[in-house]
């Protein structure tokens, strides 16, 4: 039996992977994530014990597992989830940070918010309706904030007698039309969350299926996310300057790598200014390193005395990103207030938030088929599209597709701090290519 010091040793020594779930109304979700944690022992003796009491008062015999990630009152009374339910768990193999995402149209802005960090998403189908409407919606969100994984879960094959030819069809439906959105892999695996066939345990119900449950691709599947062979990348968060007998001289740039890696002697340009250095020095919990990567948190040491605050970009002096007030991007709108042309906003990207305007919002995309609608004047919540907005001052960006970190950015209502927008600069999404401009 594995102590808890051999398992925390073991989970030291883990990769983490971040994955999202999502699918149309009633297809499961919610009991497949209860089903997992369960299965795999991830739930503690008091949460199970509630969950049972719940499920009793409800005239349940057995215990509703769904309850165990919808947590909103609302959502328990409805059966449905409205809330991104987080969830943390482990196993000896990997560890995983869960995001819960709901199902109804109008929650579409919070599937974009759970799966935005996710290096794979699990798309769930009703086996007796198939690919529906939402299915596809939720296939294209995937495609868009470019997820490197999505699985589709074919779920309550127990309510089609575990048929192959029912599964085959909609795997077959499934992967062409998420291929040609240009999602990179596609694993289908049938299941039954309520009965926990293929989920954690493999069917005895299902012997026609060979491949992995649930969990075992989610243990074994690659992680992708190795931000330290990207574009170096360092977003200064806060200028240190004591001013002390001990260190009178010291000026440290601090915050956390972004993509990358950073070396001492190696030559830096400082954006937006472009003024170029060397690193003199990384100072890493208290002792000075030769190297560091990304996500660590770091204070770097220039060999110049030149002008950096906050906001500014530190990056390798060959591989600097292009310095733009001109931002053309993708974006989905998550405020109920609308975004519309000439409107002023804040955009904050990494660090950075400057004043921006939105010059114009060339099209709304048609989640449906795809289709592009030209000028739509204004987007509303859970609309995605695309816009063109200029700000006050010049922005270091990557795109999107080089990196989820520095691509990425909010748009920001002055007057009360909302939130009204999550972009993704140079994402052109109806024709799958990136453009440089942003």
């Amino acid at each position: 039996m594995t102590t808890p010091t051999q398992l925390a040793d073991q989970l030291s020594t883990t990769t983490l992977l971040r994955f999202a779930t999502a699918g149309s109304v009633d297809d499961g979700k919610s009991t497949l994530v209860g089903r997992l944690l369960h299965d795999s022992k991830s739930v503690l003796t008091d949460q199970l014990e509630a969950v049972e009491d719940a499920s009793r008062k409800r005239g349940q015999d057995a215990p509703d597992l769904a309850l165990l990630t919808d947590g909103l009152r609302a959502e328990r009374e409805q059966g449905i989830t409205i809330d991104v339910a987080y969830r943390y768990f482990a196993t000896t193999r990997r560890r995983f940070i869960l995001a819960d995402t709901p199902g109804h149209v109008q929650y579409t802005r919070n599937m974009v918010t759970g799966a935005s960090t996710a290096e794979l998403a699990v798309v769930l189908v009703d086996a007796r309706n198939g690919v529906v409407e939402q299915t596809r919606r939720h296939a294209a969100v995937a495609a868009l904030l470019r997820v490197p994984h999505v699985v589709l879960a074919v779920n309550k094959m127990d309510l089609v007698d575990y048929a192959e030819p029912v599964f085959a069809a909609i795997a077959k439906e499934f992967t062409a039309y998420a291929a040609s959105l240009g999602v990179p892999e596609i694993t289908a695996i049938p299941i039954s969350a309520l009965a926990g066939d293929n989920v954690v345990e493999p069917s005895a119900n299902m012997d026609w299926y060979g491949g992995p449950t649930v969990l075992e691709h989610l243990e074994t599947v690659p992680v992708s996310h190795d931000l330290t062979a990207c574009h170096a990348r360092f977003p200064v968060q806060y200028v240190i300057r004591p001013q002390t007998a001990e260190h009178p001289d010291y000026r440290g740039y601090a915050g956390q790598i972004a993509a990358g890696v950073f070396r001492v002697g190696e030559p830096v340009t400082v954006l937006p200014s472009g003024r170029t250095s060397t690193i003199a020095g990384i100072d890493l919990l208290g002792d000075s390193v030769d190297i560091a990567w990304a996500p660590q948190s770091v204070t770097l040491r220039l060999t110049d005395d030149i002008d950096v605050s906050r906001g500014d970009l530190i990056a390798p002096a060959g591989d600097a990103p292009a310095i733009t007030q001109d931002v053309e991007a993708t974006v989905c709108h998550v405020a109920d207030q609308p975004l519309t042309v000439g409107q002023r906003v804040l955009l904050k990207h990494t660090t950075r938030t400057v004043k921006a305007i939105v010059k114009d919002i060339p099209s709304r995309l048609t989640l449906d088929d795809l289709s592009q609608h030209p000028a739509p004047g204004q987007l509303i919540a859970n609309d995605i599209g695309r816009v063109v907005v200029r700000t006050a001052e010049p922005l270091a960006l990557d795109a999107y597709a080089d990196s989820r970190r520095t691509g990425s950015f909010l748009l920001i209502d002055p007057a009360d701090g909302t939130t009204l927008t999550a972009g993704m600069a140079g994402t052109s999404f109806a024709t799958g290519e990136e453009e440089a401009r942003s």
